[in-house]
C-alpha cells in the first residue's frame, strides 16, 4: 500500500480473509489499495496467527478450517427473531446427540426440545479422529433474549448461549408518529455554582429537568462518561477511557450523597474544605482542571465513604455489588492497583489480574477495592437521579449517553480483558481528505474470535451498564460494528488493514439490549460508508447521523432539507468542529494556521471556508431563512430551522450554539497543542455560563423557540 514491494501471495490472502482481514480497499480519492505482505502478516500476528513462511501459512489455514469441526458446538449462536435457523452439531461420527434449549429466564424460562434438520454432510478427519455433523433447527417462535443451547450424547457434552435479537428496534411509544430534538453538552464544561471546578451529575439533572420543562426539549446528549485514571493526571479526552463499563467518578456531586448530609462537624469541615479552592475555578474561563478537580473530589469522598451507611443503604449497595458481580470487582482492583502503581511501569506480574501478587494485593487493598466499588454505586445513583429528572421535566427520550469507540492501551479493561482485545495493534483511519497520513487511535480493538468465544458477554456487560439509565445511545464510530482499521504496532497509520466482524451478531445484541432498556440507538455513521451498511442499520432500526455541514448533494451543494434521511439525528454541527458562530467566523481556519495543521497555504484554506459560508448563506436566503444582511445569530438560528425542516426523527442542538460560544472543544490531530476537552461553556464574549444563568439567555430561549415552531 505504501513503499512495501512485496504483494502478498494467493496463500496469504485467503488465510486473511479465513480470518476476516481485508486485503483491499478503496481509498478516499477513488484509487484501489492492496495492503502489503508485511502489513498482512502483522495483523494476522496480532489475531494471535503465524503467518511469517509460507509453511506456517499452511499449518494456519488447515488449523481454521477445521477449528468449526473441533467444537461441538459454536461458541455462541445470534440469530434474529421469527428467522429461521440452523446449528451445527459434532459428535465423533455415528454417535446419537440430544439437543435442547434452556431458555432465558427473563424469557419466561422452560426448555424447548429441537429437531434435527435433513441436513446431510459428509464426515470430516480432524486430528485423526472422523467427526460427524448433524444439523438442528431453531424455532422461529424463540422469544428474544440469551438462550442455552444443550447437546448431551456420548462424545457430546456441550452447551452454549443462543441470543434471540430484534429483527428490527422500533422506537419507543413516545416518539411513534413524532420528531422530537434536543440538546447536546459537554458535560464536565456545564458548571453550576456548586461544582467542583468540572460539571457533574447534579449539573446533568439540572440542565436536564429544566431543558425538558422551560425548553421544551427532549433529550440530553452528553459525552461519555466513561471511568478516567484513578488519580491524576486524568486523560482529558473522554474518547480514550480506561473502561467503557464504568463511570468517571469526577462526575459525582459529593453533597449529593445522602451520607454526607449526617457527617460530624468535623467530617462536614474537611468536605468543605476540599471543595473550597475549586469551587473557584467555576467561573474562570481557562482551560478546565480535571486533575486538581479530582484531587479535592476524591478527598471527600473518602471521608463520606468512611461515615455509616444506614441498613438500607448498605443493603443497596451490596445489591449493586452483587448485579454487577465480577467486572466490578475486577474495575475495582485496577483502581487500586493503578493508586498503587501509578502510571509508572508496573511490575510484570501485577499486568496478570491471575497472578499471585495480584492475588495478594487483593487482600492488602481490600478497603481501597471497596472505596473504588462504592463510587460505581454513588455514581450510578446519581446518573438514575439525573435521567429521571430528564423525565419528570417532560423529555421523550431523557438523557441520551455516548459510547466511545475504544479504550486507553493501558486502562482496566486491558488488563482485565486481555483476552478478548488484540495485542499488536490499534484502532485507527487510513488516509482521507482530512488527514492523509491517516490516523492512530491507540486503542486495541476488539479480537473477533476471541469475543465470540466470550460469547460476547464483555461487549454485553458493558452495554448493559451504559443503557441501565438511559433513554438513548450514540454509538460513536458505529462503522466498528463492521469492520476496523487496524494498524500493526510501529507501522504508520496508512500501513494498516480493514478486520471484519460478525455485524449481525454486534448489532443484533446491541439492538436486544436496548429494547431491554427502553432506549433509541444512534451510529454515528458520518465519512465514508458503504451504501449497504446504512441501509441494513436503518433496516434493524438503528438511527444514523446527519451533520448539516457535511451533507452535500452529488453537485457539491448543501443537501436540500427534504432529502436528508428520515431516521437519522441531524445536527448543525459535531464536537469536532468550532461551534457553529465560531465556524461561520473561520475559526476552523484560524486554529489550525495557529497550530501548523494546514497543508495548504492559509489563504487558500480560507478563501475555501469564506466560500463554504456564502453558498450556504445562499441557499438560506433563497429558503426566505435570512435576509440580505443577517446577524450571525439569525444565521444560526437560520441554519436549525434548515435543519428542523428535514424529516430527522431527532434534531441535536449544541448547547455552545445556544449560548454564542466559539471555541472548539476538540482539535482533530492535536494534542498538547490545544486545550482539547478542557474548554468551559461560555457566551460569544468568553464570559463563562453557569447553570444558574443558562436559562435565562435569550438566545438559547430564542433558538428554542424556533425548534418548537418547526418540530413541536
Amino acid at each position: 500500500m505504501a513503499d512495501d514491494p512485496e504483494l502478498p501471495s494467493d496463500a496469504l490472502l485467503r488465510l486473511a480473509n479465513a480470518y476476516g482481514v481485508t486485503a483491499d480497499y478503496w481509498g478516499f480519492d477513488g484509487t484501489h489499495k492492496v495492503a502489503s505482505a508485511t502489513t498482512l502478516r502483522a495483523v494476522l500476528a496480532a489475531l494471535g496467527v503465524d503467518a511469517s513462511s509460507p509453511e506456517r501459512i499452511a499449518l494456519a489455514a488447515a488449523f481454521v478450517e477445521d477449528m468449526p469441526w473441533r467444537r461441538t458446538l459454536p461458541p455462541v449462536v445470534v440469530v434474529r427473531a421469527g428467522r429461521l435457523a440452523h446449528v451445527p452439531v459434532h459428535v465423533a461420527h455415528g454417535d446419537p446427540v440430544e439437543v435442547w434449549l434452556e431458555l432465558d429466564p427473563e424469557a419466561g424460562g422452560g426448555r424447548r426440545e429441537l429437531t434435527q434438520a435433513d441436513v446431510p454432510v459428509p464426515p470430516r478427519s480432524v486430528d485423526g479422529r472422523l467427526v460427524g455433523r448433524a444439523t438442528f433447527t431453531l424455532p422461529v417462535d424463540l422469544p428474544l433474549g440469551w438462550h442455552e443451547i444443550r447437546a448431551e450424547g456420548p462424545s457430546a457434552g456441550a452447551r452454549s448461549p443462543v441470543v434471540v435479537t430484534p429483527d428490527r428496534l422500533e422506537l419507543p411509544p413516545a416518539l411513534q408518529g413524532r420528531r422530537a430534538w434536543g440538546l447536546m453538552a459537554q458535560l464536565y464544561s456545564v458548571r453550576s455554582r456548586d461544582s467542583w471546578g468540572v460539571g457533574d451529575l447534579a449539573d446533568l439533572a439540572e440542565v436536564s429537568w429544566l431543558a425538558g420543562r422551560e425548553l421544551g426539549a427532549d433529550f440530553l446528549l452528553v459525552n461519555p462518561l466513561h471511568a478516567a485514571e484513578p488519580q491524576a493526571p486524568l486523560t482529558p479526552s473522554p474518547y480514550l477511557p480506561t473502561t467503557r463499563r464504568f463511570v468517571n467518578p469526577l462526575y459525582i456531586r459529593v453533597e449529593d450523597v445522602r451520607e454526607a448530609a449526617y457527617l460530624s462537624a468535623a467530617d462536614r469541615a474537611l468536605v468543605e474544605w476540599a471543595g473550597e479552592p475549586v469551587r473557584l475555578l467555576d467561573t474562570d474561563p481557562g482551560p478546565i482542571d480535571r486533575d486538581a478537580a479530582w484531587t479535592a473530589k476524591r478527598a471527600a469522598l473518602e471521608v463520606v465513604f468512611a461515615a455509616p451507611r444506614s441498613a438500607a443503604r448498605q443493603a443497596a449497595l451490596d445489591a449493586y455489588v452483587e448485579e454487577e458481580g465480577t467486572g466490578l470487582e475486577t474495575f475495582a482492583l485496577w483502581c487500586a492497583l493503578a493508586e498503587r502503581y501509578g502510571q509508572e511501569t508496573w511490575p510484570e506480574e501485577a499486568l496478570d489480574p491471575q497472578s499471585d501478587l495480584v492475588a495478594q494485593a487483593r487482600d492488602e487493598l481490600a478497603e481501597r477495592v471497596a472505596f473504588h466499588r462504592w463510587l460505581q454505586w454513588v455514581a450510578d445513583e446519581q446518573i438514575a437521579d439525573a435521567h429521571r429528572a430528564a423525565l419528570d421535566g417532560g423529555m421523550a427520550v431523557g438523557i441520551m449517553h455516548d459510547l466511545a469507540v475504544g479504550v486507553h492501551p493501558q486502562g482496566a479493561d486491558v488488563w482485565a480483558l486481555g483476552d478478548v482485545l488484540a495485542t499488536g495493534a490499534s484502532v485507527g483511519a487510513p488516509p482521507d481528505m482530512y488527514n492523509q497520513q491517516g490516523q492512530d487511535w491507540s486503542q486495541p480493538p476488539w479480537q473477533p474470535d476471541a469475543l465470540a468465544r466470550a460469547a460476547y458477554r464483555p461487549y454485553r456487560d458493558m452495554l448493559r451498564t451504559v443503557l441501565r439509565h438511559a433513554g438513548a445511545i450514540r454509538i460513536d464510530h458505529v462503522l466498528g460494528l463492521f469492520r476496523l482499521w487496524w494498524v500493526p504496532d510501529g507501522a504508520p497509520p496508512s500501513e494498516g488493514a480493514y478486520v471484519r466482524y460478525d455485524h449481525e451478531a454486534l448489532v443484533g445484541i446491541l439492538a436486544l439490549e436496548a429494547h431491554r432498556a427502553g432506549a433509541v440507538v444512534i451510529g454515528e455513521d458520518l465519512g465514508v460508508v458503504e451504501p449497504w451498511v446504512r441501509d441494513y442499520l436503518s433496516e434493524r432500526g438503528i438511527l444514523g447521523t446527519s451533520v448539516l455541514w457535511f451533507e452535500r448533494d452529488m453537485h457539491g451543494a448543501p443537501l436540500a432539507p427534504e432529502h436528508y434521511r428520515p431516521l437519522v439525528l441531524a445536527t448543525v454541527t459535531t464536537h469536532d468542529l468550532p461551534p457553529t458562530a465560531g465556524y461561520l467566523a473561520g475559526e476552523h481556519v484560524t486554529i489550525r494556521d495557529r497550530l501548523g495543521l494546514l497543508t495548504e497555504p492559509v489563504s487558500v484554506v480560507r478563501a475555501a471556508a469564506r466560500a463554504e459560508r456564502d453558498q450556504m448563506i445562499a441557499v438560506l436566503r433563497e429558503r426566505g431563512l435570512v435576509g440580505d444582511d443577517p446577524s450571525e445569530r439569525e444565521i444560526v438560528e437560520a441554519l436549525h430551522r434548515y435543519v428542523t425542516a428535514t424529516p430527522s426523527v431527532l434534531v441535536g442542538v449544541a448547547l455552545t450554539d445556544a449560548v454564542g460560544e466559539r471555541r472548539a472543544q476538540n482539535q482533530p490531530g492535536t494534542d498538547q497543542e490545544y486545550p482539547n476537552w478542557k474548554v468551559p461553556l461560555a457566551d460569544s464574549a468568553g464570559q463563562v455560563v453557569l447553570v444558574e444563568d443558562l436559562f435565562t439567555s435569550a438566545r438559547l430561549r430564542s433558538l428554542a423557540t424556533v425548534l418548537n415552531a418547526d418540530i413541536g
